[in-house]
């Protein structure tokens, strides 16, 4: 029986993957939880994006990226499908950034968007 493959609808970049991995080892999280991604209601366009650590539930797909686990709602995947997930550690700003093709528009600080 062959395994199936499945590409992750999104791209993490690798400094953003390099983040991810140092925050989770610094925070001890556990190994049957992986990075959640995807869209929660709210912000200042109309819907925020969600980044963190969880366990896979029912209505989830799961990727594999370089060790990681990504998780993801299967209803989140077209308001994510195309979006690179990237880390910025600058004088002005540090954090995780979202390049999202599917945003119509995005707010000032680039947190949330709307579809």
């Amino acid at each position: 029986m062959a395994t199936e493959v499945r590409t992750a609808p999104i791209t993490i970049t690798e400094k953003a993957l390099a983040e991810v991995k140092n925050i989770m080892a610094e925070k001890n999280v556990p190994a049957d939880y992986g990075l959640r991604i995807g869209v929660q209601g709210g912000g200042c366009s109309g819907m925020s994006y969600l980044l963190g650590f969880d366990k896979p539930k029912e209505s989830d797909e799961t990727f594999q990226l370089e060790g990681v686990t990504l998780i993801m709602d299967k209803k989140h995947g077209m308001y994510v499908m195309g979006m690179e997930v990237d880390f910025q550690d600058g004088l002005n700003a540090r954090g995780f950034t979202f390049n999202n093709p599917q945003a119509k528009s995005t707010c000032g600080c680039g947190s949330s968007f709307s579809a």
